[in-house]
C-alpha cells in the first residue's frame, strides 16, 4: 500500500462522520456561502446564512438586495463589502448567463466574480457530486507537512492530491485533510506526539 493510500484510510478511521461545515440546501446556497466562507469560519457563516437564507436563497430574491442592503446581512464575517459586491455580481451572471442556474462545470464556475478554484471545487463536490479537490489554507498545510502533494501555490497542490488520492475520493478527501488541519495539524504547535498520521508525516519523520 502506497503512502498515500494508508494516509487515506487512516484519515478515514479518524474522522469517520466528516461532511461539508456548510449548510446549504441548492447549488446556489453553496456558492453563496463558500464566497463568505473566505477568512471566516464555517460556523459564522452557517448563522449568517441561517438568517440570509430565510428570505434570500435563490438569485431573483438575493438580486432584491443592494449592496449595502446585504453588506449589513452579512457583516459579521468579514471583508463584507468585497464579498458583498461578488455575491450580487455573480448573481447578476447568473441571471444572465445561466437562466440562474449555478453551473457545474470549473470553466463556467470560475468566470463567475468572486469565484476562484477553491470555491468552484467545493461546488463541484458538494453540491453537484463531482470529482474535485478544493485547496484551502488547512488542506494546502496539511498536504505539504505530510509529503503527499507538496507546492507553493494552491494549484500546484490541487494536482499533486489529485495524483495522490483516487478520483472518486478527491471530494471525501478534501474534507478529511481539513478535519485533520482543525483538530491536530493546526498551523502553529500542531499535535504530532497525538497525531496517528505521524509515522508517515515528512513534517515529523524528517523535520520538512
Amino acid at each position: 500500500m502506497k503512502k498515500a493510500d494508508m494516509i487515506l484510510d487512516l484519515l478515514i478511521k479518524t474522522y469517520p462522520d466528516v461532511k461539508c461545515a456548510l449548510n446549504f440546501s441548492t447549488p446556489y446556497e453553496l456558492l453563496v456561502a463558500t464566497i463568505l466562507s473566505a477568512q471566516c469560519t464555517d460556523v459564522r457563516v452557517n448563522i449568517i446564512t441561517g438568517e440570509l437564507f430565510k428570505e434570500y436563497n435563490t438569485p431573483a430574491k438575493m438580486l432584491e438586495l443592494t449592496e449595502e442592503e446585504l453588506g449589513e446581512k452579512i457583516k459579521s464575517c468579514g471583508l463584507y463589502k468585497n464579498k458583498s459586491r461578488n455575491i450580487l455580481a455573480a448573481t447578476v451572471m447568473l441571471a444572465a448567463e445561466f437562466n440562474g442556474e449555478v453551473p457545474d462545470t470549473i470553466e463556467e464556475l470560475l468566470k463567475l466574480p468572486g469565484v476562484g478554484r477553491k470555491t468552484a471545487n467545493v461546488v463541484l463536490a458538494n453540491a453537484f457530486g463531482k470529482p474535485a479537490i478544493a485547496v484551502d489554507t488547512h488542506v494546502f498545510r496539511v498536504s505539504n507537512r505530510l509529503g503527499i502533494a507538496k507546492g507553493k501555490t494552491p494549484e500546484v497542490v490541487e494536482k499533486g492530491l489529485m495524483k495522490a488520492f483516487p478520483e472518486e475520493m478527491w471530494g471525501y478527501a478534501h474534507h478529511l485533510l481539513i478535519a485533520h488541519g482543525r483538530n491536530l495539524c493546526s498551523a502553529r504547535n500542531p499535535k504530532c506526539c497525538e497525531c496517528p498520521l505521524a509515522p508517515y508525516c515528512s513534517y515529523f519523520t524528517k523535520g520538512d
